[in-house]
């Protein structure tokens, strides 16, 4: 973001969020799942500030928030190290990747399996190089769990795929609680507890202090952020309703280009 666009968008903070816009970024996952219902309650409270949301890899969210085209993002995945230096990187929440079967598979009737019954399942993936896959792996490897001795049937590009595919009796998966909250409700997937193995992730919090913080971006964290911490992510999980999603989410969601080139980031 250039000089002129920062001092435009200062000018626009004078009339105290009674407009401007708030840039925000995530990473895959918590871009579907986890950022709508964020900026949802947002503009119930700002209805008058415009929001962009930025879904890319958690790579390239973190390059633009150098650059000062996003103001700030949660991530899933960890920051470039040649950028870790230049921002400011806050562990925020934890996200559990849950296992999941269709109802009908036989692990289903169990209250809990084994770690070792992992190996007798059949899994959907995501690809070998995504961020939530490196974690599954390193989790299962600490519980003694050697992933490269599970069956991968398939590999897919997005979680919606691998939820259908699963839903379709194909194979189990690990997912993020946040992207199943739906299919458990409505009971077209079963959650499988493994006894002594829990899968998480840390999501985190990236900004810019060197660049200008606009007043919707410092009361998205003051206002927003604190909701959706540990003890209080079930609670505002199930209180955000489709309602108030059809009411307030007055957002543009911008999607990954194909072929991107990251920009070249000053030193600080």
């Amino acid at each position: 973001m250039s000089l002129c666009q920062e001092t435009c968008r200062a000018i626009e903070d004078l009339h105290n969020l009674q407009g401007g816009t708030l840039i925000v970024g995530a990473s895959q996952t918590t871009g579907t799942y986890l950022l709508p219902r964020m900026i949802g309650l947002f503009r119930e409270k700002y209805p008058d500030v415009a929001v962009q949301l930025h879904v890319h890899s958690t790579r390239r969210t973190a390059w633009s928030v150098a650059n000062g085209q996003i103001d700030l993002a949660i991530v899933g995945g960890e920051v470039p190290p040649e950028l870790q230096d230049a921002l400011t990187i806050q562990p925020y929440i934890e996200d559990e990747l849950a296992l999941i079967t269709h109802p009908s598979h036989p692990f289903a009737k169990l209250e809990t399996i084994q770690k070792e019954d992992l190996y007798k399942l059949e899994f959907i993936a995501l690809d070998s190089q995504s961020t939530i896959r490196k974690v599954i792996d390193q989790v299962l490897t600490r519980s003694d769990i050697d992933p490269r001795g599970l069956k991968i049937e398939m590999e897919l590009n997005s979680i919606e795929a691998i939820k259908n595919t699963v839903q379709a009796g194909l194979g189990a998966a690990f997912v993020s609680t946040s992207a199943i909250e739906k299919e458990l409700e409505m009971k077209v997937l079963h959650r499988i507890i493994i006894e002594d193995v829990v899968v998480k992730r840390m999501l985190s919090v990236i900004v810019n202090h060197h660049r200008y913080q606009s007043k919707a971006s410092e009361a998205f964290s003051r206002d927003i952020l604190p909701l959706f911490t540990s003890q209080n992510w079930t609670l505002n999980t199930h209180n955000f309703s489709s309602n108030t999603a059809k009411k307030s989410l007055n957002i543009e969601i911008l999607t990954p280009a194909s072929d991107f080139e990251e920009p070249q980031y000053p030193e600080p």
